[in-house]
This record gives C-alpha cells, structure tokens and sequence, in this order.
C-alpha cells in the first residue's frame, strides 16, 4: 500500500490530546512532541474535512497524579479500584494554559472535543473509554451519528492516549489507523522486556490497525 484515498464524507482525522502539557516545556512532556502540529495542520489543510480532538482535563488533584498519593513517585504503578493505574506528574489541569489544545493548530476543521479524565478518581486514556473500560464519553455515538467509519489517528503519546484509542476504535468496528510522523510516544520499560512502544505496535497490529505514514493520505 503507498496512498489512501480519504473520502471526506467517511473518514475523520482524529486529534488525542495535541495540548503543550505533553510537550517540551510541557508538565508531562513527550520527546519531540512539538513535531505532531505542523504534520497534522497539513492533514487539517490537505485531504481531510473533518476532525475531532480530546484534552486531558483533569481537576486539581486527580487520582492519577503522583502528588495525589503520599510516598508515590510518577511512573509507579499502583492498584486502582479499575485496574492498574500509572502515577503521572500533574498535567493536563483543567483551565491552564497548557491544557488547551496547541495554539498553532488549524482547529477550524474540529467539530468536537472530547474532555478526558474530567471525573477525579478514575483515569482516561482513550477517546471512547475512561479506564474503567465502561464509561462512555460519547464519542462513538457522535461518530456514527455522522456516518463516519474510517479513523485516523494522530497525537501524544502514541503507546498511551493514542494507542487505547485506537484499540477502542477498532474494538467499535471502525476501520483504524494511526498516522505515524503525527505521533511521538513515551516508550516505558515493561516486564520481560521492550517497551510501551513495542507493546502497543503488537496489541494493535493484532486488531488490524495500520500505521501509516502523512504522505499517504491523498
């Protein structure tokens, strides 16, 4: 495969959390996570007419947050009444200038936003799902309600946000991608070896979600 043809009346670009808390300056910053916005602003400008976003909107001192538990360091891993749960730095705090979507994208073509971990003990990484798996945020039936059913996927962090949401996605019966240079990814060690990278590239692959390079999306 070296080009797609994006239908504009099926096919959507989707932006997981392109906000300045995870990149450099950033309280949870993605390496090169800056690099996403001018790829997507082309995808925003070029083949695609539609698009949504999310944010991470959490409220001051969320169960997520690292400083939320005594004794806890971020990237620990504790057990949540959902599931395991990663402790992060605070981020992503609701009304601060770096949870707003970047100021460089093209956000004409948006024409929702998903608000994520707005509730304060439970944890959302993606687009469809908080942590526990069962809430809803509302995207799937916003999309059907549209008649879309291609998703492309762009945004930080690739092996976290993205990556649940693709899972989501796909899950949903959506066909999947994940747009590659409009991505960056934390890559966390895992038990036996690899990283959250690797893991999220086999889980996904699996599903039948493909990652795809911007240019070839025509």
């Amino acid at each position: 495969m070296s080009r797609i043809q994006i239908d504009p009346a099926s096919d959507i670009l989707g932006l997981i959390d392109v906000q300045p808390t995870f990149m450099p300056g950033g309280e949870l910053p993605v390496t090169d996570g800056d690099a996403v916005v001018a790829p997507i602003n082309r995808l925003l400008a070029g083949p695609f007419r539609h698009a949504f976003a999310t944010q991470d909107w959490h409220p001051p001192g969320h169960a997520s947050f690292a400083t939320s538990h005594s004794g806890r360091a971020p990237y620990e891993e504790i057990d949540m009444p959902y599931g395991r749960q990663t402790l992060w730095p605070d981020h992503g705090v609701r009304g601060s200038a770096n949870a707003a979507i970047h100021p460089d994208i093209m956000q004409d073509p948006i024409a929702v936003i998903i608000r994520k971990g707005i509730l304060p003990h439970i944890d959302s990484y993606s687009a469809f799902f908080e942590n526990d798996r069962r809430t809803a945020t509302g995207l799937d039936g916003w999309l059907r309600g549209r008649g879309f059913q291609r998703l492309f996927l762009t945004g930080l962090a690739t092996d976290f946000c993205v990556a649940w949401s693709a899972e989501d996605a796909a899950n949903l019966g959506y066909t999947t991608f994940v747009v590659e240079d409009c991505c960056r990814g934390i890559g966390l060690p895992v038990a036996g070896g690899g990283t959250t990278m690797d893991a999220a590239r086999a889980r996904l692959g699996a599903l039948g979600v493909q990652f795809v390079p911007s240019d070839w999306l025509v």
